[in-house]
């Protein structure tokens, strides 16, 4: 399982201002979109490019575009605070929706809706904030791969060893994309020293 934890200064001192409980969900709806640059970009550095010709005002000129298309598929509900960061550096990728909610007790997926563009010829890019258990993410790259993924990244802000763990295990050819590889999961199954639920954060809910 690749695994790349972005090393860059703006990264860190915008993943400082999501685990600041003080934060504001409108002030940490924007610093989770401006991480997301970093994430994606990163996300879609090995891309393959096919050359072209472009008219500048002033000559012709060859330059390169991606050689395929992107899709990110969204892990409802934190994998929200991504998207925009994708169709602002990618305007036409196609989107995905994985729906799964946590199982409180077991900390295990319980899926409630998935809707996916076409699959097989795309980088995918899934986005799921938080690495956790893992299960939630696995589960979509299951539901993925059912429906022709071949390329696939998680693009994440936090992991945890436990997460990564049954990533490695379930999924080895899943490259993992994230902000930041923290300590351990506490006994309610929240990343430590985490953010806490990235959702609730991002929307204001309890």
């Amino acid at each position: 399982m690749p695994l790349t934890i972005l090393d860059h200064p703006l990264a860190s001192d915008l993943l400082a201002v999501l685990r600041n409980k003080e934060t504001e969900p409108p002030e940490f709806r924007q610093i989770a979109e401006r991480l997301g640059y970093l994430l994606v970009a990163e996300a879609l550095s090995d891309m393959s490019t096919v050359d072209v010709e472009i008219e500048t005002p002033l000559e012709t000129t060859r330059g390169k575009q991606l050689r395929r298309p992107v899709v990110a598929v969204a892990v409802l509900r934190a994998g929200l605070g991504l998207l925009q960061s994708v169709l602002t550096l990618v305007p036409d990728a196609a989107i995905g929706f994985a729906g799964v909610q946590r199982n409180e007790e077991t900390a295990e997926p319980i899926e409630y809706y998935n809707k996916f563009p076409e699959l097989s010829s795309a980088r995918v890019l899934i986005l799921e904030p938080m690495l956790a258990t893992g299960g939630s993410l696995s589960w979509a790259i299951d539901k993925v791969k059912e429906n022709g993924a071949q390329d696939i990244t998680a693009v994440c802000v936090v992991t945890a060893p436990e997460g990564l763990a049954r990533i490695e295990s379930d999924h080895p050819d899943v490259r993992i994309v994230a902000a930041a590889s923290d300590r351990e999961l506490n006994p309610n199954f929240y990343i430590a020293p985490g953010l806490g639920d990235m959702g609730d954060r991002l929307f204001g809910t309890l």
